[in-house]
């Protein structure tokens, strides 16, 4: 096993432990090709460069991939983490901004929450009547071409041509 950490790190000409893309992504669990994704949208700074080409990355790199996995598990976007990473590279703390983007999701999750309600009691209220009607005719079914919906299903349901 000692074997194979040694393998696996590499020191820098700095002192510090340096690792290639693929080492970075077995340890984060993050893939080759999001890494890379990562780098170009600023999320990862520029990693130092062997002479053939390959990413040298400091071991720091694996702090920020779980910072940005943990975002994304609360919600955040990848440009909501980018702008709160480069917030804090510019000296500032983005707290106030982290809570101010929950704070308005929250909202935005309530509103979907009441939209969803309203659409689960009328469509509670549809095979309701459905149950009494039971079987009617129409070119395909009677049921559906003969009901009125006030409101629309929830955007995330909705067929996409």
């Amino acid at each position: 096993m000692r074997k194979a950490f040694a393998q696996i790190e590499r020191t820098s000409s700095e002192g510090g432990t340096s690792l290639k893309i693929g080492e970075v992504s077995k340890r984060s669990g993050v893939g080759i090709e999001a890494l890379r994704f990562y780098e170009r949208s600023g999320l990862l700074g520029r990693p130092a460069r062997t002479m053939s080409g390959y990413r040298l990355y400091d071991a720091e790199v694996l702090d920020r991939l779980d910072f940005i996995k943990r975002a994304q598990l609360l919600g955040f976007s990848l440009s909501e983490i980018a702008a709160i990473i480069a917030e804090k590279g510019a000296g500032q703390s983005p707290c106030f901004a982290v809570r101010e983007i929950v704070r308005q999701r929250l909202g935005e999750l309530d509103e979907r929450m009441r939209e969803m309600r309203r659409y689960r009691n009328e469509l509670a209220a549809t095979l309701s009547k459905w149950d009494k009607v039971g079987e009617t005719k129409g070119h395909i079914c009677g049921l559906i071409e003969g009901t009125s919906i006030e409101h629309m299903a929830p955007a995330s349901s909705r067929l996409k041509n």
